[in-house]
C-alpha cells in the first residue's frame, strides 16, 4: 500500500515538473516571438474559392503588460458572389464566437487592419476565409494568427 502511494507522489511530482518546463519553455517561446515578430512579421494566407487574404502579423509593445497582436494585409475577392473574413479568438481554452472582419461582394479589394491588445501566451486566435456574408458553415482551411516560428538551438 505504502508503495503503491509513493508510485501515485511520483507520478504526479513528475507531471508538476513536466508542467513547470513546459510553461518555462512557452514563455521563452513567446518572448522570442515578440523579438522576431517585433522586427520583420510572420506572413500569413488564407483562401476559399475566389476570395483570398494575406499579409502579415507581428506583435509589439501596448499600453499592458502584454504585448499588442497585429494584423495587416489584404483582402481579394476576383469573383462575383460574396466572401469574408472571419476571426475566431481563444482565451484560456475557451473558444469565442467567430465574428466578421471584411465581406466583398464580387471583383475589389479591401485592407485588413487588426489589433488584440494585450495579447498572451495563452489566447490562440484563427483566420478563415467564407462563401457569403452571414455565417462560417462553407469556409476555408483555417491560418493561425499565434502559432510563431521556432529558431533551433544551436
Amino acid at each position: 500500500m505504502r508503495i503503491h502511494r509513493l508510485s501515485y507522489g511520483a507520478a504526479a511530482l513528475a507531471f508538476a515538473v513536466s508542467l513547470l518546463g513546459l510553461t518555462q519553455q512557452t514563455a521563452t517561446a513567446a518572448e522570442a516571438a515578440g523579438a522576431l515578430t517585433a522586427v520583420k512579421g510572420v506572413p500569413w494566407a488564407a483562401q476559399h474559392g475566389t476570395a483570398t487574404a494575406s499579409g502579415t502579423r507581428w506583435t509589439e509593445k501596448g499600453s499592458g503588460i502584454f504585448p499588442d497582436l497585429k494584423i495587416k494585409g489584404e483582402f481579394k475577392n476576383t469573383g462575383k458572389e460574396c466572401y469574408s473574413v472571419w476571426v475566431q479568438w481563444n482565451l484560456d481554452l475557451v473558444p469565442g464566437p467567430p465574428f466578421k472582419h471584411a465581406t466583398l461582394c464580387g471583383a475589389g479589394i479591401k485592407s485588413i487592419d487588426y489589433t488584440w491588445p494585450n495579447y498572451s501566451f495563452t489566447t490562440t486566435g484563427d483566420l478563415f476565409v467564407c462563401k457569403g456574408d452571414k455565417d462560417t458553415k462553407n469556409c476555408g482551411p483555417r491560418e493561425s494568427m499565434t502559432a510563431w516560428p521556432v529558431k533551433q538551438a544551436r
